[in-house]
């Protein structure tokens, strides 16, 4: 696996890249409030079989942090600057793995560019109502009763090593499985400048993505993408429902429940693999 950086409208990217080109490629979409380091084990166990690809965002993991007054941190500008980066690196035909984050910035791509799209494997990321979870209903609750002042507690919560651990651990089966290194990069990356402001701002904006669902919905029932489903049952953001609701529109899915969290991929990276493997193939 490298780590490379390239230039996206002046602005520098960091990404993993790992395997042949020449093999079917894997775009994988890191989520909230990670980097693409939570993709570390899938990339190097798919490597020798396939080509893969995982950005940060701009203002996520080692990629160029702008000020909010120089970049409005919305999703339509992360997806537009994700969609740069692929064409970019003139990638036409992949697989997009996507998790949290990863859907809503995945899902407007799939729309945008239904061609280039092989199949999709989706990890905890939600594309219908019924998947609001715990933590989903109460961001939306402060949105809701306009309560500001919660809202960025919560978010400050979310993104301290308290918060990140009550992620990572406390939905997971076995947490002696989870590697520190997991909660502690993702401290280390939400500690630089800036970072509070970038996760504020897109917090505010994840409103924008509910309306979008239902274009999303029809992609999904008009191109019949073949779709692999990878779910942490204990997810506090997107419960069990919003997965099972893809197999309303989708006719080729693949679904399995692990007895895990948001970051699911911290005790079944090997199972995902291996489901990964036989779903490609």
């Amino acid at each position: 696996m490298k780590g490379k950086t390239i230039s996206i409208n002046n602005y520098s990217i960091f990404y993993r890249e790992a395997g042949n080109p020449e093999n079917e490629t894997i775009l994988l979409l890191h989520g909230f409030p990670s980097s693409s380091h939570m993709y570390r084990e899938i990339i190097n166990e798919l490597s020798d079989k396939y080509h893969l690809v995982a950005p940060d965002y701009i203002g996520f993991g080692l990629s160029d942090m702008p000020l909010v007054s120089e970049f409005e941190y919305t999703f339509e500008n992360i997806t537009k600057s994700v969609s740069d980066f692929i064409e970019t690196l003139g990638l036409k035909s992949f697989y997009l793995l996507m998790h949290d984050y990863g859907g809503p910035i995945g899902f407007r791509i799939a729309t945008t560019y239904p061609s280039y799209i092989k199949g999709l494997i989706i990890q905890n990321a939600n594309a219908y109502m019924e998947g609001i979870g715990e933590w989903g209903m109460k961001i939306g609750t402060f949105k809701k009763n306009n309560d500001i002042e919660g809202l960025l507690k919560f978010k400050d919560y979310l993104i301290s090593l308290e918060g990140l651990k009550d992620q990572y651990l406390n939905e997971a089966s076995n947490p002696d499985k989870v590697d520190p290194i997991s909660y502690l990069t993702d401290k280390a990356f939400l500690n630089r400048t800036n970072a509070n402001e970038v996760q504020t701002a897109l917090f505010s904006d994840y409103g924008s993505n509910f309306p979008k669902y239902t274009e999303w919905q029809e992609y999904f029932k008009n191109h019949q993408p073949k779709t692999l489903v990878l779910w942490g049952k204990n997810d506090r953001y997107f419960n069990q429902n919003g997965a099972k609701e893809y197999s309303k529109d989708l006719q080729n899915i693949e679904m399995h429940f692990f007895e895990g969290g948001h970051f699911m991929l911290e005790e079944y990276a090997k199972e995902a693999t291996e489901l990964i493997t036989n779903f490609i193939n």
